[in-house]
């Protein structure tokens, strides 16, 4: 039972439309991940179903009595009142009632903040999601709806979050960039493309596939279209004269498909540079120490970073992960110890925060600022080629900051960063209002980045993606180390209950990260080490002749389908040569998956000599 329906709903930002005409209803039980890329309008949906927006055209239907609880992207608090005053009246409304206020206390405890009776100017804006999140999920609702609701908290805040939702009694829409967060939660994804929506029943990885299936439909479609628009234009060449019914349905069949609406090719980001060359001297750090008055954030840390790390920081908030980076950045200095940087090293930091962007400037502008032109695998790139890769229109980069979405703003931080064209790069939490078509083209640039990778980061699959060793804060603030993603290090947790812990100095000597790191460069993740080392002389031929047979049943397939076209009026040669094609379409994807396997391989082992 619909609980709520968007109906007909548009909305413009500056002249810019971002919802055009969604129709979406919510049942009772759904639990529905929204995903698209930043400024689509994801944010923009979640506030107009929240009330907090208003449309342009079109309405959202409630019904009766139904109960709604917001989390914005980014929440607001009345600084004339105390943080738990403030979370108070949002659970009830400005009624005021205080019966519930010890476990309001108890999961702002669970969430990082011991003082409820703080003011809300206090507070960082990681702490204020946070504060935000408790008094939504505590609102009683049929409807919650949650706006990045994983920004900001650590991985054993993102569990507790993902069993609590996985038990919620009502609806549920959010936007996140958490993929795993989105397998485990929800049960529905709604994707938001070019102003129009799709609605697949199926979590995150079973989305990937449906929409795949989508794409592949409308090309097919459009091949279909455009052969019958060929046979009608030379029709309509040798002189159609509109004298009967049936020509002037012919005619009209013509038009029609010239003036089809085609699919566009979904546009992504693209990432590519060549970084500054890297000597043998790296980042070396000595004995690092830092505490804040009686509390100690890490001690006695020492370690040499080889060519290829890809090293994840994890640990609980305010345990000192970022006072680390800025460590190693020299921002901070610590207590005791140094952190020695080689002089080819050339580092760019995307922070958790975007750097002061100042509003007023044009996008392009932005970017020139740090280079001209940058040289990449293609070659010479200008700024402008660069903005293009990264999503912004020609239109766009003449804007001013200020028109951007929060999700664009950091799109382009991290191009700026990398137009540095770093040997190293740091990120500090990386996936925050990234969308997640960003972060897998990022995910596949840092795969093949021939540098050094620091990131911390709560993302789990992110982790499990990109890096090769983890580096965990421990509350006595030392940092222990798991070889391998979020996923391993979990596992090692389990069935040792315990890490071991990095000596001083150890990787300069025997076994480090970085010869994973080196082995796994082009694939970014962790990988056990297998027997086999080699591809059979079998298996290399069969990988040196798949991709012919693949062109040739594609052709076969291609060639199929114009008979199928041509024989639409003759139903047993319509039924033969469908059924030809499906068993070549099955060939060719049985071959594709062949093919994968292999290619899996020879990126491992090489070609046998």
């Amino acid at each position: 039972m619909n609980i709520l329906n968007v109906e007909n709903v548009s909305k413009t930002y500056m002249s810019k439309p971002v919802l055009s005409g969604i129709t979406v209803g919510i049942g009772d039980t759904d639990k529905i991940g929204v995903v698209g890329t930043n400024g689509t309008g994801k944010s923009t949906l979640l506030s107009i179903v929240a009330g907090v927006e208003h449309p342009d055209s079109g309405k959202v239907v409630v019904g009766n009595d139904v109960r709604i609880s917001y989390l914005p992207q980014n929440p607001v608090f009345d600084e004339n009142k105390t943080l738990l005053e403030n979370i108070t009246e949002k659970i009830y409304a400005g009624e005021g009632h205080w019966d519930k206020m010890g476990e309001i206390k108890a999961n702002l405890a669970k969430f990082g903040m011991d003082d409820p009776e703080c003011n809300p100017s206090v507070l960082s804006g990681g702490q204020k999601k946070r504060a935000a999140l408790v008094a939504a999920i505590m609102t009683p609702a049929d409807l919650l709806i949650l706006d990045e609701p994983t920004n900001h908290l650590d991985s054993e805040m993102i569990e507790w979050l993902e069993e609590y939702l996985q038990h919620y009694r009502g609806a549920i829409l959010m936007v996140t960039h958490d993929r795993y967060f989105l397998d485990e939660v929800t049960d529905q994804i709604l994707e938001i493309d070019k102003g129009n929506t799709y609605r697949y029943e199926s979590n995150y990885s079973g989305f990937l596939e449906l929409k795949q299936q989508r794409l592949d439909y409308e090309q097919a479609a459009e091949r279909k279209a455009a052969t019958l628009y060929k046979k009608d234009l030379a029709w309509m060449l040798r002189g159609a004269r509109a004298r009967s019914t049936k020509q002037k349905a012919h005619i009209q069949r013509f038009e029609a498909l010239k003036d089809r609406q085609r699919p566009e090719e979904e546009r992504q980001v693209q990432l590519s540079s060549i970084p500054t060359r890297m000597g043998n001297k790296t980042i070396i750090l000595e004995n690092l120490s830092k505490s804040y008055g009686d509390r100690t954030l890490f001690k006695d840390f020492s370690y040499t970073f080889q060519k290829l790390d890809r090293i994840g920081i994890i640990g609980p908030n305010g345990c000192g992960k970022s006072t680390l980076l800025k460590c190693i950045l020299g921002e901070i200095k610590p207590d005791t110890g140094t952190a020695i940087i080689g002089q080819t090293i050339k580092i760019g930091y995307f922070g958790q925060e975007n750097e002061a962007l100042d509003e007023k400037s044009r996008v392009l502008d932005y970017i020139k600022e740090t280079a001209e032109y940058i040289e990449t695998v293609d070659g010479l790139v200008s700024a402008t080629v660069m903005c293009e890769r990264f999503l912004f229109t020609p239109d766009m980069q003449y804007a001013p900051i200020s028109k951007l979405s929060g999700g664009e703003k950091r799109r382009l931080y991290l191009l700026r960063v990398l137009m540095e064209q770093p040997n190293v790069i740091v990120l500090d939490e990386p996936t925050n209002d990234l969308d997640i078509q960003t972060l897998r083209i990022l995910e596949d640039y840092l795969d093949g980045f021939p540098g050094i990778i620091i990131t911390v980061s709560h993302d789990r699959y992110f982790l499990d993606r990109v890096v090769t060793r983890v580096f965990a804060f421990e509350p006595d603030g030392t940092l222990f180390q798991s070889e391998g993603g979020y996923s391993d290090y979990v596992e090692h947790k389990k069935e040792n209950g315990s890490f071991s812990e990095i000596p001083a100095g150890s990787a300069a000597k025997g076994k480090t990260g970085s010869d994973n790191a080196e082995k796994n460069a082009s694939k970014g993740k962790y990988r056990a080490p297998r027997e086999k080392t080699k591809l059979s002389y079998k298996e290399q031929r069969e990988y040196e002749s798949i991709e012919a047979e693949i062109d040739a049943l594609t052709e076969k397939s291609e060639e199929l389908e114009k008979q199928i076209i041509e024989a639409a009026t003759d139903f047993p040669n319509l039924m033969k040569y469908t059924k030809e094609k499906e068993a070549v379409d099955e060939e060719i994807e049985q071959k594709m998956e062949r093919f994968i396997e292999l290619q899996e391989m020879v990126d491992r082992f090489g070609l046998s000599k």
